[in-house]
């Protein structure tokens, strides 16, 4: 599984933070979780960081995308 790339994040005026992936807004925080992704970014690795922006966003691999692509239901035949 290939490892998340794309996301980034800007700290607003108000003290929230929008992230982004691939340039487009994904998702904001604010107040506690704003202050813990500021805390834990500085902590991490640029892959590591990553993998959480993905997370926080929603937009992460589970794991079961290959199952549900073959899913009978899923199929475009």
């Amino acid at each position: 599984m290939p490892a998340p790339a794309g996301f980034s994040y800007r700290r607003q005026q108000d003290g929230a933070i929008a992230l982004f992936h691939q340039g487009r807004p994904a998702a904001t925080l604010r107040h506690r979780a704003a202050e813990e992704l500021l805390d834990e970014v500085a902590d991490l690795d640029d892959a590591s960081a990553q993998e959480l922006m993905a997370r926080l966003t929603g937009n992460y691999n589970r794991g079961n995308e290959g199952r549900a692509r073959d899913h009978f239901r899923n199929r475009r035949d």
